[in-house]
Parts: C-alpha cells; sequence; structure tokens
C-alpha cells in the first residue's frame, strides 16, 4: 500500500455560491428587520468557514471538508482543504464518496416505500420474512429493526468478522454471511430498549428482498434513486467509487496520511453503509426523505415517533430515535437526518422536517469518539453550524 505523506492544509474555505435573497420592503420596519435576517445569515456563513478552515488546518484533521446547505431554490457549497492529496484539488458538489451509516437511512426509505404500498408492514417479523435466520430472532419486527431496538447483536463488532474482513478486504461475502458473525442470542428483549446495530439494516435489506423477489439495490433504483432523480448514487459490491471523487484518508499523526479511498469493499456494509453518492446527491435525498416522499402520510408519521438514542457517531445537539431517521434538537433549531463513518469518511445529513432547508457536513477522514474524540468535538461544532447556517433567516 503507497503511503502519502499529508502537505500541511491551511487554504481557507470558500462558498462556491451564495444566496441570500433581498428584498424592497415598503416600511422601515421592514428594511430593518430585513437587514438583521441578512446579518444572521451572513454571521451564520462566516462562522461555518471559519470553522471549516480550522478544521483542515489541524495535524489530526481531515484533509478535506465540505458543506452543502440548502435555505429554498439554492444549494450553497462551502469548502475547505482538499478531495486529493495528491493533486490539491477542491471538493466539488458533484464527486462521489462513501455516505457510511447515511446508507441507513436510504434502507429506512426503501422498507417503508414497501410500508406505504402494502408489500411490507411495520409489524412484520423476521421470522416470517426470513425463517432461514436464528429462532432467536423470529419475532422481532420490522419496526424494531428500524429504530434499533431488535436486541440482535452487532455483527461488525464480533472478532469473527474482524478476522475474516481482514483476510478478504476487497472482496464481501453474501449479504446473509455478515450475519453469521454475528451471536444468535438476542442482547435484551425486542422493544425494551436502544441500541444501535449494523446487523438491523442487513436485516432490513434482506426483508426487501423477501417481500418483493428482487435484489434490494434493484429496489433502491426503483423505490429511491429514480424517483428522486440521485443520478450519482449507488450500492457497489467492490471497492471502486465513479470518478471524479473524494478521496478518503486515514489521518493518524505522526504516521503518515494513507489513501484508504479502495481498501474494503463497500459488501462488507451493504444496507447498512455501502451506499456511494455526491454531496449534491445526499442533499437532494435527505430533503425527499424526511418530508416523506417515499412514503405515505401515515407511514411517515409512524416513521416520526421517537425515542430516546443516538446515531453513531452522534450527529448535534439532543438526539433521538425515529425508524431510520434520527432527531437533532440544536440550539438553532431541529433537523431530522443521520451521520455516518467509514475507513476515509464521515458524514451528517439532515433536514428540516419538511424538506425545506438542509445541510450536508463531509470530511475524507474517518473522525469518532473513539479514535479522534478532539476533531470530532470540532467536527460535531461544525455540524452545529451547518443547522444553523440552514435553519437562519
Amino acid at each position: 500500500m503507497a503511503l502519502t505523506r499529508r502537505a500541511l492544509l491551511a487554504g481557507m474555505a470558500s462558498a462556491l455560491a451564495l444566496a441570500i435573497g433581498s428584498t424592497a420592503p415598503a416600511s422601515a420596519i421592514a428594511r430593518n428587520a430585513g437587514a438583521a435576517s441578512a446579518r444572521r445569515v451572513q454571521g451564520a456563513d462566516a462562522a461555518l468557514n471559519r470553522a471549516l478552515a480550522r478544521l483542515v488546518r489541524q495535524p489530526d484533521g481531515p484533509p478535506g471538508a465540505a458543506v452543502v446547505v440548502q435555505r429554498g431554490g439554492r444549494a450553497v457549497l462551502y469548502r475547505a482543504g482538499t478531495a486529493n492529496l495528491a493533486t490539491g484539488a477542491p471538493i466539488r458538489a458533484s464527486d462521489s464518496m462513501r455516505l457510511a451509516s447515511v446508507s441507513k437511512a436510504f434502507s429506512g426509505a426503501v422498507a417503508l416505500s414497501l410500508v406505504a404500498d402494502g408489500r411490507l408492514s411495520l409489524g412484520d417479523t423476521v421470522g416470517r420474512r426470513l425463517p432461514g435466520l436464528p429462532l432467536a430472532w423470529s419475532k422481532v419486527t420490522l419496526r424494531e429493526l428500524l429504530q434499533h431496538t431488535s436486541g440482535i447483536p452487532d455483527f461488525s463488532r464480533a472478532k469473527a468478522f474482524r478476522k475474516a474482513l481482514l483476510k478478504s478486504l476487497r472482496k464481501a461475502p453474501r449479504p446473509v454471511v455478515l450475519l453469521s458473525f454475528a451471536p444468535r442470542r438476542l442482547n435484551f428483549t425486542p422493544g425494551s430498549r436502544y441500541e444501535y446495530s449494523n446487523s438491523d439494516n442487513i436485516v432490513v435489506g434482506l426483508m426487501v428482498q423477501a417481500a418483493t423477489g428482487k435484489s434490494y439495490p434493484s429496489q433502491l433504483r426503483e423505490r429511491v434513486f429514480a424517483p428522486l432523480g440521485l443520478t450519482r448514487t449507488s450500492l457497489p459490491r467492490g471497492t471502486a467509487l465513479p470518478p471524479p471523487l473524494i478521496h478518503g484518508y486515514d489521518v493518524a499523526p505522526p504516521k503518515p496520511t494513507v489513501d484508504v479511498t479502495r481498501l474494503i469493499a463497500a459488501g462488507w456494509a451493504w444496507a447498512s453503509g455501502g451506499i456511494v453518492s455526491t454531496p449534491r446527491d445526499a442533499n437532494a435525498f435527505i430533503r425527499a426523505y424526511a418530508r416523506g416522499a417515499t412514503t405515505s402520510p401515515a407511514v411517515h408519521r409512524a416513521q416520526f415517533t421517537f425515542r430516546p438514542g443516538s446515531s453513531e457517531p452522534p450527529g448535534p445537539g439532543r438526539n433521538s430515535a425515529g425508524l431510520a431517521i434520527f432527531r437533532y434538537q440544536t440550539r438553532c433549531g431541529t433537523v431530522y437526518g443521520h451521520t455516518g463513518n467509514t475507513f476515509g469518511y464521515t458524514q451528517f445529513v439532515a433536514a428540516a422536517k419538511n424538506g425545506s432547508r438542509s445541510v450536508v457536513v463531509s470530511v475524507n477522514s474517518q473522525n469518532n469518539l473513539d479514535n479522534h474524540p478532539d476533531r470530532f468535538a470540532e467536527l460535531r461544532h461544525i455540524y452545529t453550524l451547518a443547522v444553523c447556517a440552514a435553519l437562519a433567516r
């Protein structure tokens, strides 16, 4: 594996476009209100720019960071650092990247679309749809899987999984094999507690296949990608990302920074973390998903029933868990979405409930509470600043 030494990234963040509307109010009061609103928006944007510049200047910070903010009809891209240490190219909104656990929102979109069509129900059980899985899991419902209250152990935490992964990084087994690494017992009675588990969304993907007789990737294309116009979004099995792309890096000074873009096949995460997309497509997705565009009003209301529970890694503010979506209550307001992190990438996507305002935050290194706690705290602050920018009035 070739190693590349990270150059010190000191470039200031830049906004590609800035859409602040101006009005011609009839009264001085209205003019003052409009000016105050513009100042609030400009202040939120400036704070976000400064924070991005600071983040990429840190020795253990990501090589690049990008934020898409949409406050109406036009999306704005803020960025700092680079998408590629070898070339110094800036991140673009159309560049491919790994969405990591944001992929779980996509599995929710597919499953809830099928619930709206009557092909699945939130009360459907693992035993009914997937009788070949462990008997102890048989009474777990689709609702519990989507809200991480199933009690099914997380396959990705098993030593056997990690051993198998290291032996075959670039070639993943069939999705059902991923579940074989999880203990057959339940961690708790289904519905009694919250526990984030990558196994849940693998089971959801398999239930989608069982209910439709079609592959999960084909249902993603039919029910999510095509209807929402996500032309640069896919669920690959291997390691490839369509060019142009945002390179992902392992940053652990004083060791050299390593390009891990194609280190691991996406099939090792599948429905729990394998989606490849772009900042632009991720923004379009979360705007539609938050407002219920892929399901019915009744199912959307059920989806927005929240209980205590954090996404992994945590999102901004106070986190609560719905069905394949999280509520983030911040000092600037409430948004709904998902986070994710994997080798080389950390993601946050969220939108207002009606989808009118949205934010995507993407960095090209893995940051979480375990590996980079200081940088993750800084990144989580950026999540809040991005939400404040999206909701600014």
